[in-house]
């Protein structure tokens, strides 16, 4: 695995640049997010995601989760209602995944049994540049050990999944919770869980 350590201020651009390219080739990378370290790769590499389904250590794993570019993005992977528009406005970018119904853009890998997808705008330089240079959306679960408990030290990160994946990028201890999940899906909003971002404006 290739393994570069960010500057916290100024992340270099060349690792990045790197980190897009591993995705690029069918990848997959760890990349800090705005709550934890994520795992991800293109959105578009079936043979991509079922290795992160198996580094998950559950192939049929849902909801893989994708980070977009931003609200207009968004409505290119997913059907928008007025109110997700606008609730999605106030509080992106930020520590939430909502699901929202799938567009027949997304690979069904990523759709859960209802037939729709979770995605992020996370408030984090790294990930979010990853993707505008993409060009496309990557998946994002986090990165967990085998008890599925989530691992913020990046060195550990590192000892776990070194032989797994591609490419890391360090920014440090991640000490957070994981993002807030939001149903849009269906006509009133639900809480699916309580994480890093505030969730009063839906209780």
């Amino acid at each position: 695995m290739e393994f570069y350590e960010l500057h916290p201020e100024n992340p270099q651009l060349r690792y990045i640049s790197k980190a897009v390219n591993v995705i690029k080739q069918g990848g997959v990378i760890i990349y800090p997010t705005d709550t934890v370290y994520g795992i991800g790769c293109d959105i578009f590499n079936k043979s991509a995601i079922e290795r992160v389904q198996a580094i998950k250590n559950n192939p049929e794993i849902k909801l893989l989760s994708f980070i977009c570019n931003n609200l207009k993005d968004i409505s290119k992977y997913a059907k928008v209602s007025d109110y997700a528009y606008r609730t999605m406005k106030h509080l992106l970018p930020g520590p939430f995944t909502f699901i929202l119904p799938a567009a027949k853009s997304v690979p069904k890998k990523l759709w859960n049994n209802r037939k729709s997808v979770g995605i992020r705008m996370p408030e984090n330089f790294v990930a979010m540049k990853i993707v505008k240079e993409l060009g496309n959306p990557i998946v994002t679960t986090s990165a967990t050990n085998r008890k599925g408990e989530l691992i913020f030290d990046p060195m550990e990160i590192k000892s776990i999944f070194n032989s797994q994946v591609d490419l890391m990028l360090s920014a440090g201890s991640l000490n957070s919770k994981p993002s807030s999940v939001i149903d849009l899906s269906q006509e009133e909003p639900v809480v699916v869980r309580k994480g890093a971002g505030d969730v009063s404006l839906f209780v």
